[in-house]
């Protein structure tokens, strides 16, 4: 079994080609995502590590979820990455009510 076929069986898409644009989305998301905070963090004078991390929590998660969302609609895959970020809000949800239980 191939590492395309096994992402096809886990993402539950139906052809090879979805599975490139779906990688193709994380990548350019990535990208946008790490340039982005590059030049806030200039652009803001942000230059304490401590200070980065707590903007990078704060701001640049939040970001890369709708930039993911974003390109997922550009690429025509808006539905598998709406059900993509459901999914990881509901496993946050999950570690948390767990940790206050």
């Amino acid at each position: 079994m191939t590492w395309i076929t096994k992402l096809k069986s886990r993402w539950g898409v139906k052809n090879t080609w979805q599975v490139v644009i779906i990688l193709l989305v994380f990548a350019c998301t990535g990208f946008t995502v790490m340039y982005t905070k590059r030049w806030l963090t200039q652009w803001l004078s942000i230059e304490s590590a401590w200070a980065k991390w707590t903007f990078s929590i704060l701001v640049i998660l939040p970001l890369y979820q709708v930039i993911l969302l974003l390109y997922g609609w550009l690429f025509g895959q808006f539905q598998f990455f709406w059900g993509f970020e459901q999914k990881m809000f509901r496993r946050l949800i999950n570690i948390f009510s767990r940790k206050h239980s």
